[in-house]
């Protein structure tokens, strides 16, 4: 079974892509188990911090990676937090004060107006420097709370509000995220690229 690295030290994401693989014939790995270092995410755009982190991890472990960039976009801010939505309130921020930040810089905005999405963007480099990687982009719509609500998730779930369902990210179960969340998205096709090319990774 060939490994892919998941450039990424998140347990919440790794539990995400081994579901999503436990198909394919591929094992996931997180980059910590070879050593690998965060790497600074100089990019402008979600895929150009994919691709940094995947080209990182790809250098230094020699394997196929996987790197995922996502964050949340506020349409009354003009996109922002964006891709530093990990790091809204500083470098090494908590997902609490990234979130109390962000509920804080809106609150004199209508409710009316804060539409927001997740973006996630995922890229898969088979080694360093190729020239051809695979990326999947996902989007998942909702609105943005006055406060949190619920305990499931991690980020900013507890203030994403979905109408359809009448509830936050935060409150949804987790077999129930995955189905419908930007990530979830995102995995799926790039699970479909992958089975479509079954030669890319041996």
């Amino acid at each position: 079974m060939s490994s892919i690295i998941l450039a990424s030290g998140n347990p919440g994401k790794l539990r995400e892509f081994k579901q999503m693989f436990k198909d394919l014939p591929y094992l996931v790995e997180p980059q910590s188990d070879y050593g690998v270092p965060d790497v600074p995410e100089t990019g402008t755009t979600f895929i150009e911090n994919a691709i940094i982190k995947a080209r990182h991890a790809a250098e230094i472990t020699g394997k196929p990676c996987i790197a995922d960039d996502s964050g949340i976009e506020v349409d009354a801010l003009s996109g922002e937090p964006g891709i530093y939505s990990a790091r809204f309130a500083g470098i090494g921020a908590s997902n609490e004060a990234n979130l109390n930040k962000l509920l804080d810089v809106t609150k004199e905005i209508p409710s009316e107006q804060l539409s927001c999405r997740y973006v996630c963007v995922l890229v898969l480099m088979r080694h360093a420097k190729d020239p051809t990687p695979l990326i999947s982009q996902a989007t998942w719509e909702g609105t943005l709370l006055r406060e949190p609500v619920g305990e499931n998730g991690f980020g900013y779930d507890p203030i994403f509000w979905l109408e359809e369902y009448g509830c936050s990210s935060a409150q949804l179960a987790p077999e129930l995220k995955d189905q419908i969340s930007h990530r979830g998205k995102a995995l799926r096709d790039l699970v479909k690229q992958l089975q479509n090319l079954p030669h890319l990774i041996k």
